[in-house]
């Protein structure tokens, strides 16, 4: 029976901390939104609940996760873990704050931590300030996010806007003093009525060491890296026994695509690099309604089986803030999802078997086009990104990539490693 239950407020982020727990020898299953009951197999460690919360209000965020704590507590969890972006992605109204709130109270607990730290893919903190590789987050692309700009790099300040309750930091002199060092800080910072602590995190081990500390708290916050040392911790405890095939996925024939939404400087980047046929859909004309999915998937069809083929709709910042600004942006990403999810059912009726799908929005909209109600996790292609197996529709292999992640030569590599 399943130890873990992880509420995520997006889909490929969801995917990004399942990947975590399964190379941490934990079979672990993701939910396209709130399972039902009963529909939980026995045989696995987590349960990675994905929702899409992390954009709407923060009322409605909260009542979502509610909704998947319950339903993980109804299939045997007794650790629970809300997951969000290595970036921190919210706005001063929430949903961060108030979720993480939500589930202290309905789990009758003192304290969390917040840590979305995730060194191997350059997201660290130091004094509670969130750096992304030499830049902090401030300083980045991020500042100018259509839906959750991040112009401040201070988590400890974030949280605090979002939140009535004390927020806290422990800073990393003490988290790599050890396990008993910073548990001791936390539970100080617990007595002094801090019920959010922010935990600086650079490496990998201090990664470790955070895992150890929290290791009995009912909650547990943060972005994928800081569930790398829950496995060995839950292990430690007598709650699991390491899987060996844990990351196991079946075999999938038929063509290869990708579906890239996500207008990230990553995302461009391995737009840039993929060397196969590339059709750029206009972002433009599918907002004023003219059948470019019905145009693209005759393109598509003529290149399918010789080789990956990859469709975007992603563009620069201050052309996506244009088409926004014409169309709204409520009206143009809804157009934009819509005919992803369109490319996506025409798609795999073509014969792909093995679908790519870039931006965390897309993927959303994909999976539920296709019906797709669970994902058993795979093997990891890049940090942060496994491929996945879906459940409950027809037999699929997915990898759903956040638009942020992914070495230069994603697209091509992910193909290579099944």
């Amino acid at each position: 029976m399943a130890i873990l239950g992880v509420i995520a407020d997006d889909f490929t982020g969801a995917t990004d901390i399942a990947g975590m727990l399964v190379k941490g020898g934990m079979r672990t299953i993701q939910t396209i939104g709130v399972p039902a009951t009963g529909a939980i197999p026995d045989d696995v460690d987590a349960v990675v609940v994905a929702l899409k919360s992390r954009s709407i209000p923060a009322k409605e965020a909260t009542t979502q996760s509610l909704a998947a704590l319950k339903a993980l507590q109804a299939a045997g969890c007794v650790r629970f873990f809300f997951k969000y972006c290595s970036t921190f992605d919210s706005t001063d109204q929430g949903n961060i704050g108030p979720v993480g709130d939500a589930l202290l109270d309905a789990l009758k607990a003192k304290q969390a931590i917040y840590c979305p730290a995730f060194p191997e893919n350059g997201r660290t903190i130091f004094f509670g300030h969130l750096f992304v590789g030499d830049l902090l987050l401030s300083d980045t692309h991020m500042r100018h996010h259509p839906l959750n700009p991040m112009t401040d790099s201070s988590l400890v300040r974030v949280l605090a806007r979002q939140t009535k309750h004390k927020v806290g930091l422990v800073a990393l002199k003490q988290v790599q003093a050890g396990s008993t060092t910073l548990r001791a800080a936390l539970d100080k910072l617990a007595a002094d009525g801090v019920r959010h602590v922010v935990v600086d995190a650079v490496a990998d081990t201090d990664l470790g060491v955070i895992g150890e500390a929290v290791g009995d708290d009912p909650l547990i916050t943060g972005g994928s890296g800081v569930a790398l040392g829950l496995p060995a911790a839950y292990r430690r405890r007598g709650l699991l026994q390491h899987k060996a095939n844990a990351d196991t996925l079946p075999k999938i024939g038929g063509a290869s695509a990708v579906l890239a939404g996500s207008c990230s400087a990553a995302t461009l980047g391995q737009i840039a690099a993929f060397k196969g046929a590339h059709l750029s859909l206009d972002t433009d004309a599918i907002c004023r309604g003219e059948p470019v999915a019905e145009k693209a998937l005759a393109w598509a069809k003529g290149k399918l089986g010789n080789g990956p083929i990859l469709l975007s709709a992603s563009d620069k910042p201050e052309a996506v803030k244009a088409l926004q600004t014409k169309y709204g942006v409520e009206k143009s990403s809804q157009a934009i999802e819509k005919t992803m999810a369109s490319l996506a059912r025409g798609l795999v009726a073509a014969g792909v078997g093995r679908l790519v799908v870039a931006g965390g929005e897309t993927s959303g909209a994909v999976v539920g086009a296709l019906d797709v109600t669970a994902l058993l996790i795979g093997p990891e292609i890049d940090p942060g990104v496994p491929w996945t197996a879906s459940v409950g529709a027809k037999p699929l292999l997915l990898a759903l990539k956040s638009g942020n992640f992914g070495a230069p030569d994603f697209f091509t590599k992910a193909f290579t490693r099944i």
